[in-house]
């Protein structure tokens, strides 16, 4: 019998959330907010959304604090990426705060995608800053699973993957 998995939203363990995206040219704000509820339900759009049209072109940052991350983490535990997710999230960690980026085109399908971090995706990439005073526990929690019992794993550790995203062998 699978354990129950620890719901984790960070609004309720005391983070600063703040999730963003900027629309330009042609983006469809529909479609970015598809994208965005995919994986944060509770993010809330700005109205009225009014789609580009040839002449008008999308200028728009849509910004939303305390957007509970409960999904997102169902997400990383569905898609089995947790150890990447750690990685990712934390690849600028430094004094309680981090921050990353998702592929938007990826949401959209339903699926979290880390971009390279010298590469922007397709479709743009959707921002989260979080801050917290337990955040290091906080993303080691949202991201536990049972192989850590047997080969664990930390932020920073010397199984983190390298800056460009590429994995690190080790032994």
């Amino acid at each position: 019998m699978q354990e129950p998995m620890l719901r984790l939203n960070g609004v309720n363990e005391n983070l600063k959330i703040r999730v963003e995206t900027t629309l330009q040219g042609p983006d469809s704000p529909g479609k970015v907010a598809k994208a965005l509820h995919a994986l944060f339900p509770e993010f809330a759009i700005p109205h009225p959304i009014i789609e580009p049209e040839l002449g008008s072109a999308n200028d728009q940052h849509w910004a939303c604090d305390q957007v509970p991350l409960d999904h997102f983490i169902q997400q990383l535990h569905r898609q089995q990426i947790l150890d990447t997710a750690l990685d990712y999230m934390s690849t600028h960690y430094a004094d309680g705060s981090t921050m990353f980026t998702l592929s938007r085109q990826a949401a959209l399908a339903g699926k979290v995608a880390f971009p390279l971090p010298t590469e922007v995706p397709l479709g743009g990439v959707i921002t989260v800053h979080l801050e917290g005073e337990t955040l290091a526990d906080w993303l080691e929690a949202a991201t536990w699973h049972r192989g850590r019992d047997s080969v664990p794993k930390s932020i920073h550790d010397d199984r983190t993957m390298s800056g460009d995203g590429e994995a690190v062998t080790w032994i």
